[in-house]
């Protein structure tokens, strides 16, 4: 190509000037054992990616299988809070053993290695992305039938990262109902297409607001327009997850594992779904 760098781990194009043809996939720990591999992406912050991958994580291990989370959103880290985790990460010279919460989820974020809760990461990509492989390569994951890896939002470093360094088996993308969205969506889609991705399907957070009394849904946002966002993407919308207090009470309580569902059926059902 014209503008090329020959900096290939930065490309995702397979193209005559690639001067390192060889995978640049990497290895976990010797002593891990995954079986899949599934990202939980957002073209855009805010949206409730970490809600979902929390979700999903819990939704797993209620049906028994052993469940991972990598949190891989390094400057904005949350699973530990939702999962109620306040101790930090062991390791020796040779591992790092993630934490495990009430529910057995085996859990790694970067604020298991950090002073406080409150301490900043004020690093530059490249280091960023490198703790997340570091998070995949020097941790323990044992026996996890599925890890979810939940990316911080957009297409830079960390996503680009995940996508060509680990084996992913899916991704499923999350947004939420406003018009802007659907732009957002359509990139995170190109992007995991351009990279080969398995897109497992999109889904709604905050669709709508039920009322206690009659059953109604209010569409806080507007009417959602996602069925013809998946539609024009060829892809299937797997849930639409309502705005919920009881949610929101549970996430800042770290009590996600005692959290309603069943609105996630159709994602599970695709995840287990995967050969």
């Amino acid at each position: 190509m014209s503008n090329c760098n020959h900096n290939c781990g930065s490309c995702s194009q397979n193209c005559s000037e690639r001067t390192n043809p060889e995978s640049f996939l990497i290895q976990p720990h010797k002593d891990s054992h995954i079986k899949k591999i599934i990202g939980v992406v957002s073209g855009k912050g805010g949206v409730g990616k970490s809600l979902v991958t929390s979700l999903l994580a819990t939704a797993m291990a209620r049906k028994g299988f052993n469940v991972g989370v990598l949190d891989a959103d390094i400057t904005g880290p949350s699973m530990t809070k939702v999962f109620g985790i306040t101790g930090k990460a062991e390791g020796t010279q040779d591992a790092i053993y993630p934490c495990v919460s009430e529910g057995g989820i085996q859990v790694m974020s970067i604020n298991m290695m950090l002073e406080t809760d409150e301490t900043p990461v004020i690093w530059r990509g490249p280091v960023i992305a490198g703790i997340v492989k570091q998070f995949y390569t020097d941790v323990v994951w044992k026996d996890v039938d599925y890890l979810f890896v939940d990316m911080p939002p957009g297409t830079g470093d960390v996503p680009l990262t995940v996508f060509q360094s680990l084996p992913l088996d899916g991704i499923v993308i999350v947004t939420s109902p406003q018009e802007l969205v659907s732009m957002v969506v359509a990139k995170a889609i190109n992007m995991a297409k351009m990279m080969n991705i398995n897109v497992l399907g999109i889904i709604e957070n905050m669709s709508y607001v039920q009322c206690d009394e009659c059953d109604h849904k209010i569409y806080v946002f507007g009417e959602s327009n996602i069925e013809q966002i998946a539609r024009e993407a060829e892809l299937d919308v797997l849930a639409q997850i309502p705005l919920d207090p009881m949610i929101a009470s549970l996430c800042d309580a770290g009590n996600i594992e005692v959290a309603d569902v069943r609105v996630l059926d159709k994602a599970i059902e695709k995840i287990e779904g995967l050969k």
